[in-house]
């Protein structure tokens, strides 16, 4: 069998329900579980969207209920995300934001900035999904979480001697604190923002595999290949500077290990029409998700698609059942 490395980038609620979605719809077209591959890389939602699928909970189930209207998934999602807790000193903005952002201004300037939620509420939306047990520890298959150093001004990669170990409640929590929304992650004394303050996708980090992967697979919500029509300024920027860091990664991937394939998904702009303007809006998750589905068939017959999972997934002689 193929060595497969599953890569998830960031996207807010959304973005979690289009890669469940995306996932579930290739899992069904080749019979391939995620949970088989060799190392999965999440960063920001694509975090807890690899805690699902490293514990076998990668099920409709962690989405919406038999009972459920879709009022009461919303519901059921911002009770968990977003959660109120302590504030945190403003002099964490000035020491890791505002001072290092009037010397190199940027992205930088908004880290430990106030913001009215507190990223724990991930964590426990993480242990309401996997347990408690599987929570507090780590995949025995190489997994990797992707947060923001604040003090370290770098990633840190979560599952790697890159980073101390931390249970995974807490490496969704810290990969996921979106700067302004949620309030630094504290871990032993340290803070940890969003991992995609660096990169959406950071899918260069499967390239610390002991051995060369044949496929790599990205699901990148935030570096959209074409626009939809009505897409706001900030939806274009982000897809840019997505694109552009996802490229670069794709890149020494490609130069590393000439002989493997990359994939990479982007949202097309029917599911973009779903899960924009805002991705951090629990309302709009259920539609993103079922739209998802249904723009999987187009994506996943493009020839360019297909037959790499033919190759990788499948196995030679059972694509025309798979389709």
């Amino acid at each position: 069998m193929s060595r497969v490395g599953l890569v998830l980038g960031g996207g807010g609620v959304t973005g979690a329900a289009y890669e469940m979605a995306g996932l579930m719809a290739i899992r069904m077209a080749t019979g391939w579980d995620p949970n088989q591959a060799e190392v999965v890389v999440g960063t920001s939602c694509g975090s807890y969207v690899t805690a699902l699928v490293r514990n076998d909970a990668l099920t409709l189930d962690s989405l919406v209920q038999a009972e459920d209207e879709r009022v009461d998934v919303a519901e059921r999602i911002r009770s968990h995300v977003y959660a109120k807790g302590p504030r945190k000193p403003i002099g964490t903005w000035a020491r890791y934001g505002l001072g290092p952002g009037m010397r190199r201004p940027g992205l930088s300037m908004l880290l430990g900035s106030p913001a009215p939620y507190d990223a724990s509420g991930l964590g426990e939306w993480v242990r309401s999904q996997i347990g408690d047990e599987s929570a507090a520890g780590w995949p025995d298959k190489p997994t990797a979480i992707v947060a923001y150093d604040m003090k370290e001004q770098k990633r840190a990669v979560f599952g790697t001697d890159q980073a101390p170990p931390v249970p995974m409640a807490d490496a969704v929590a810290a990969s996921s604190a979106v700067p302004l929304v949620f309030k630094p992650y504290e871990i032993d004394g340290r803070l940890y923002v969003d991992g995609g303050v660096s990169s959406g996708t950071h899918a260069d980090v499967v390239l610390g595999h002991e051995e060369p992967l044949d496929l790599v697979l990205v699901m990148a919500p935030m570096a959209a290949e074409v626009q939809r029509k009505r897409a706001r300024f900030h939806e274009k920027v982000f897809d840019r500077v997505g694109s552009r860091s996802l490229n670069e990664e794709v890149t020494m991937i490609e130069e590393a290990w000439p002989e493997c394939d990359v994939v990479v998904l982007t949202p097309a702009p029917s599911v973009q029409n779903a899960m924009r303007p805002n991705p951090l809006d629990p309302t709009r998750a259920v539609a993103t998700f079922m739209r998802t589905l249904i723009s999987m068939k187009r994506t996943l017959a493009r020839p360019e698609v297909w037959d790499r999972l033919d190759d990788h997934l499948i196995g030679v002689g059972d694509s025309a059942t798979a389709r």
